[in-house]
């Protein structure tokens, strides 16, 4: 089955976000704004408990922190993705690295960029287009971070949550 992990920010950065996302993110429909924390996975059923146990653990060591996202940018011309970027993004990163340990480790397929995409597989002239209009606006969307969660992808392509680990360090 197919995991991902990642933080759901507080609504009014999702609302933000859904602006832009029903119309340049194709998966608008499949998953609610978010911060990948860990690439979508494959994984057996039977190292669930496993793998849940690392992340129980993860989440008692984790604090709560907030977030800033502060400008739009883009992953162009390696993907065309557009995404709102996070200033302050090192207890990401630190959250990435964690999780990203034992049982859940795996290499990744590019360096990690803490960031919540708001527009992807749009051609390079719409990315150009849209990109252009939106990367001199500034933003200042704050966020609580106090939680994360294991997501499954369902056989229709949408994400449920399987369990979210609450901060308890």
């Amino acid at each position: 089955m197919k995991y991902g992990i990642a933080i759901f920010p507080q609504k009014h950065v999702q609302d933000f976000a859904n602006s832009y996302r029903k119309r340049y993110d194709p998966h608008y429909t499949l998953i609610p704004p978010h911060i990948t924390l860990k690439e979508a996975f494959e994984m057996d059923e039977a190292n669930l408990d496993k793998a849940v146990d690392h992340l129980e653990k993860v989440a008692r060591e984790s604090q709560p922190f907030e977030i800033c996202f502060h400008k739009v940018s883009c992953f162009h011309p390696t993907n065309n993705v557009i995404y709102l970027a996070v200033k302050n993004d090192q207890p990401l990163r630190t959250l990435h690295e964690k999780i990203n340990s034992g049982i859940l480790y795996h290499p990744h397929r590019y360096p990690f960029t803490p960031h919540l995409t708001i527009g992807q597989n749009m051609s390079t002239d719409e990315l150009h287009d849209v990109y252009g209009s939106l990367r001199m606006r500034s933003l200042n969307l704050h966020t609580e971070v106090d939680r994360f969660h294991l997501l499954y992808q369902l056989e229709n392509g949408s994400w449920s949550v399987y369990q979210s680990f609450l901060f308890k360090g």
